[in-house]
């Protein structure tokens, strides 16, 4: 038996009458946290570059499916056998460069190509953001949102416009920031926070990747800062803000020359 096979088997009998009370329990609903905390991990594994890690993951997540699949079987919807063969015709459907006689000179070709196959499987979707799911962390969201509108030449057209956009909003956001209104001060931060993304994939940078790469660089720096205070037995409140700020700046200075 083929060990996708033999996993099959195995969550069919954690879900049986004799099975485990806990597996039995659970539903499309309730195991929709797990699917979402398995990825975050299998995501973890990629960026730590431990393949054996990543290969852990990528089993959790894989049961996810198969526990998903396996619920909607007993309901009568659908089985894993049929959520691989939809998986595996669609990606033969979407790309016909490699499976037909469709030629593309890059990788922005297949994309081009990716989006017309999409919509024509699709033809309900009228809008350009339908599709985009809504329970997507507000961050990709916005990525995709964006990237969709560019597509349809809602873009920047010179570089300078980037600044002029990102300087404009700011500007709201401060206007905003003297009055009382915490809705209209929250609605002009969206702004910069959106603004953000879209700078991002102007040039092609990961909002995600690159904000979690500030966030480890932050942690990693004020861990530094916390052990300078130690030697002079003060917490960090007890401190001035031109002497924690002087301190994050040795700390960003040694970084840099460590480099």
């Amino acid at each position: 038996m083929k060990p996708i096979e033999q996993l099959v088997k195995t969550i069919a009998k954690l879900r049986s009458p004799k099975g485990c009370p806990w597996d039995k329990e659970q539903t499309h609903k309730t195991l929709k946290r797990y699917l979402i905390e398995e990825a975050y991990e299998a995501l973890d594994a990629i960026d730590s570059n431990d393949p054996k890690a990543l290969m852990e993951e990528l089993g959790d997540v894989l049961l996810q499916i198969v526990l998903h699949a396996q619920i909607a079987r007993e309901n009568k919807e659908f089985s894993f056998n049929e959520v691989a063969n939809y998986i595996n015709k669609k990606m033969i459907t979407r790309h016909p460069h490699v499976f037909s006689d469709t030629l593309v000179k890059n990788s922005e070709e297949v994309m081009v190509n990716w989006e017309i196959i999409k919509r024509n499987e699709k033809p309900h979707r009228k809008d350009i953001f339908d599709g985009i799911p809504l329970a997507l962390p507000a961050l990709l969201k916005a990525l995709k949102v964006s990237k969709k509108a560019a597509k349809e030449g809602f873009e920047w057209k010179k570089e300078a416009d980037i600044w002029k956009t990102l300087n404009s909003e700011i500007t709201e956001f401060k206007a905003a920031s003297q009055k009382k209104s915490k809705i209209k001060q929250a609605d002009e931060i969206g702004d910069i926070l959106f603004t953000i993304v879209n700078i991002a994939r102007w040039y092609k940078l990961d909002p995600e990747d690159s904000l979690n790469m500030a966030i480890k660089k932050f942690i990693s720096r004020y861990a530094r800062v916390k052990n300078k205070i130690k030697s002079s037995k003060k917490g960090i409140k007890e401190l001035s803000y031109s002497k924690l700020n002087n301190l994050w700046r040795l700390v960003k200075k040694q970084e840099r020359e460590k480099r």
